[in-house]
């Protein structure tokens, strides 16, 4: 089992405290989610992580060996906001590319791939684009994954089936997910923390996203 710990992250712009004092850790076989509202930071933690955004400070260590950036050596992917693949490139020399061989056979079978090996990755959708996207990352070789935003612009359809995925794959790998839609993280996380007032706080109920103002009484 590897435990992956983020700790003491300190994040200023233009000297605004972002994020101060962050800590969170994440084991494999388990699904983080991070909650918060807009602007909170949850984008830029998971840059930090993963080696995209320098903070002031910040402890990150997988197992207790100390890493610089979260990349370094295939540790750990990262799933952004906007589409990453590039274009001009057929979707099977991608594929062997980022997918882990023991997942191999999985993703081979998958709609998506099989409607669409021999074409280059331009002539999908954006729905198709991202969904194909989000496979690789959780597919890959990598020990931790960092989804931002995983069920924006999806439907509903979608989103139950990335759930799906994430759980299964969550099995060997440890996942850290944010979105603003609270529900979705909710339903596939094993546990929660709120970023709020540049702070994490554990989640350990329903009634700690009221007292944290995250949500009303009324949701």
């Amino acid at each position: 089992m590897f435990k992956l710990t983020v700790d003491s992250v300190d994040l200023e712009f233009n000297g605004r405290k972002i994020l101060q004092d962050i800590y969170l850790d994440c084991s494999t076989g388990e699904v983080l989610g991070i909650l918060g509202r807009n602007g909170c930071g949850k984008s830029s933690l998971l840059k930090i992580i993963f080696g995209l955004l320098t903070p002031t400070h910040k402890y990150l260590s997988i197992n207790n060996e100390v890493l610089d950036k979260g990349y370094h050596k295939n540790r750990i992917a990262y799933l952004p906001q906007h589409n990453y693949l590039p274009k001009g490139i057929r979707i099977s020399s991608l594929a062997k590319m980022l997918v882990a061989p023991e997942y191999w056979s999985d993703f081979s079978n998958l709609d998506i791939y099989r409607e669409h090996k021999l074409k280059k990755t331009e002539q999908l959708s954006g729905g198709e684009l991202r969904q194909l996207g989000m496979l690789m990352i959780l597919y890959n070789r990598s020990n931790f994954i960092l989804l931002d935003e995983p069920f924006t612009h999806v439907t509903p359809i979608q989103a139950d089936y990335f759930k799906g995925i994430i759980k299964a794959v969550s099995k060997n790998k440890g996942i850290i997910v944010t979105d603003h839609q609270y529900h979705n993280i909710i339903d596939v996380s094993d546990r929660l923390i709120l970023i709020t007032e540049g702070c994490t706080k554990p989640v350990t109920s329903p009634d700690d996203l009221v007292t944290y103002n995250y949500l009303s009484s009324n949701n």
